[in-house]
């Protein structure tokens, strides 16, 4: 068990709050990831003391860049997690439906290890990755994320199409994907 000190009472109310406020959907955002719920409930831990260290960046805790911080936080531990455990057991992505139904619009990426891939998305600027990892990794709409980061549904677009053209470049020109299949 972990104890958190606070240096004021409003720290441990905010701290609170928000922990009551995301709880369930942090650990919702990290089982999408690691699908496996006592590797989600770690995560979601992780990134809680992840937040109490960074309490003091959060202004508006009902604000939607609340979200997407405490998100992105989340994420990070998930992807962590799952980096740890995939390091001596690479697998295939198929194995860990991270994408969405259908095509993932053209994006293909059939043979490469999720470390892999994690890595070069890791490469990716924030502008590019937040709005990439929230499409894909979480399945959201255009329209949320444009709410959840404060951008224009127009914007989320393009910084999604962006993240996917520099993807493919960057699987190319490190050799982790064959040309024709990404794209």
């Amino acid at each position: 068990m972990i104890f958190l000190t606070f240096n004021t009472p409003d720290e441990k109310r905010i701290f609170e709050y928000i922990y009551n406020r995301y709880n369930k959907l942090l650990l919702y955002k990290a089982y999408e990831i690691l699908r496996d719920p006592s590797l989600a409930e770690d995560a979601v831990s992780e990134a809680f003391i992840r937040i109490y260290k960074n309490l003091n960046k959060i202004d508006d805790c009902d604000s939607g860049k609340t979200a997407a911080f405490l998100v992105i936080i989340t994420r990070n531990c998930a992807i962590t997690i799952l980096n740890r455990r995939r390091r001596d057991n690479p697998v295939n992505i198929d194995d860990l439906d991270l994408q969405a139904p259908g095509d993932v619009e053209g994006l293909v990426i059939s043979d490469c290890s999720v470390v892999d891939i994690m890595k070069v998305i890791d490469e990716l600027k924030d502008n590019l990755k937040e709005p990439f990892l929230l499409k894909y990794a979480y399945d959201m709409s255009h329209k949320e994320i444009a709410k959840l980061l404060n951008l224009t549904e127009s914007n989320v677009t393009v910084r999604i199409h962006r993240a996917k053209a520099k993807l493919a470049q960057l699987l190319q020109k490190g050799g982790i994907a064959d040309e024709r299949r990404v794209r």
